[in-house]
């Protein structure tokens, strides 16, 4: 009866609310995701930064460089980067492999300064220039706090390649002759445009299939054809060949995507460049493969240079002829310059990987090399973890875009000496951006 009693007695006194389980909020379980909602300051002046060092929108619009853009969106960029607490904007979460290389590659160029060729050539480039840029993309890579942040960067990467072939498709006329292509632009030349045009193009495909709006859409197709049009009017040869590895790799590997996508873009890009290339054009496309094209033969071809650079990377194979030295080496160590009576002109390499090689030797192209193909590593590990996970389409896509800008630059550079540009080590970051906030 006792026990009856007390059940009894249990039941009847007021039971205590229990709440139940709370709800996980989804910062909880994914801080990048919620954190990259929105833009903040430190991401606007990343933006803005990469619009003026990589696209030079100060230099296509004169009053804009009075107010020294770069300088003050990179002190911003890295004043606001320091003094942010947040977890996920941490050095420490971006020091992979790439970025390891990167400040390897650094300090070897310092390593190897006291004993260029030119030894204030070098200093100029590292503390003039390199130093900046490793800088801006370890703020880069470890500023982003989410896919969005990285898509964030990549389009004002493709709105500083549109503006910049905007501009040039209105401010220079071509004519017959030899003014039939694009000569010497803004910063880069009509060489250097090209593959910087095509490493954008991925990005605008990007753009297009993953617009938010139909407004978005619109400028993607703006931007692809602004820059099929102006890398047309390049005559750039290395350019074409670049761009021809980029349509492979989106028809064959930018599998985030539907194939009729990917077909239709690179059917976009044919239409604007059938209708665009003169005849003159396909001429100049034609001797990529002619023995009688002077880059064969001649003391100042491109395969001449070439295996000179080639033989001072042998002649000093470990430290090289110091960065920024190769113009300097064709004057003053070439057989070509000493058997002349007379001065020679001072070739650049027109090669990023032989240009590494000739100024910081066999490690440095190491290096060089090592930062390239970890970052196709770190993309493809991204593209993996997001493959496994429903829902996650547009971080995928993203990161091959970027792969394949990527390999734009990484074919394009055969051609070019970009080998400390801001253009590669932008790309390079956005790569280990992703990677980061895909972990």
């Amino acid at each position: 009866m006792e026990l009856v009693h007390g059940v009894n007695h249990a039941l009847s006194m007021p039971r205590l609310a229990v709440a139940p389980p709370a709800r996980r909020l989804d910062t909880a379980i994914d801080p990048p995701r919620q954190l990259d909602l929105k833009w903040d300051p430190l991401m606007m002046c990343i933006a803005g930064y990469v619009l003026v060092a990589v696209g030079r929108v100060h230099q296509l619009f004169p009053v804009l460089a009075l107010f020294r853009p770069a300088i003050v969106m990179g002190a911003l960029a890295v004043l606001l980067f320091v003094r942010d607490a947040s977890s996920i904007r941490r050095v420490r979460w971006v020091l992979v492999p790439t970025t390891r290389c990167v400040i390897a590659f650094l300090i070897w160029i310092a390593v190897s300064t006291p004993i260029a060729l030119v030894r204030g050539t070098s200093f100029d480039l590292l503390f003039g220039n390199f130093d900046k840029t490793l800088l801006m993309y370890l703020v880069i890579a470890a500023g982003v706090r989410g896919v969005r942040d990285v898509e964030r960067i990549a389009l004002a990467y493709l709105a500083s390649a549109a503006i910049y072939a905007a501009v040039v498709l209105s401010r220079f006329n071509l004519g017959d002759g030899d003014s039939w292509r694009l000569g010497d632009l803004y910063y880069y030349d009509a060489n250097d445009f090209a593959t910087f045009a095509v490493t954008a193009m991925p990005i605008a495909l990007y753009l297009i299939h993953r617009a938010r709006a139909g407004y978005q859409r619109v400028l993607g197709i703006v931007a692809l054809t602004l820059l099929t049009v102006s890398f047309v009017h390049s005559g750039s040869r290395g350019g074409f060949l670049a761009l021809i590895a980029v349509v492979v790799f989106v028809n064959v590997g930018y599998r985030a995507i539907a194939l009729r996508w990917r077909i239709t873009a690179t059917v976009l890009v044919a239409l604007v460049l059938l209708g665009t290339a003169s005849d003159r054009y396909w001429t100049q496309m034609g001797t990529i493969t002619s023995d009688a094209d002077y880059n064969r033969f001649d003391e100042t071809g491109r395969i001449k240079i070439w295996e000179r650079g080639i033989g001072y990377m042998l002649q000093y194979p470990v430290f090289g002829v110091g960065a920024g030295n190769f113009n300097a080496a064709e004057g003053r160590l070439s057989e070509y310059a000493q058997n002349r009576h007379r001065g020679v002109r001072w070739n650049a390499a027109h090669n990023s990987y032989i240009q590494v090689g000739a100024e910081l030797g066999i490690p440095g192209l190491l290096m060089f090399v090592g930062m390239i193909a970890t970052a196709f590593v770190a993309l493809r590990r991204s593209s993996r973890r997001l493959g496994r996970a429903p829902g996650n389409h547009a971080p995928r896509e993203l990161s091959q875009a970027i792969a394949a800008a990527l390999i734009g630059f990484a074919v394009g550079g055969v051609f070019l000496s970009l080998a400390y540009s801001e253009i590669l080590f932008t790309l390079l970051a956005l790569a280990v951006g992703l990677h980061k906030v895909t972990r």
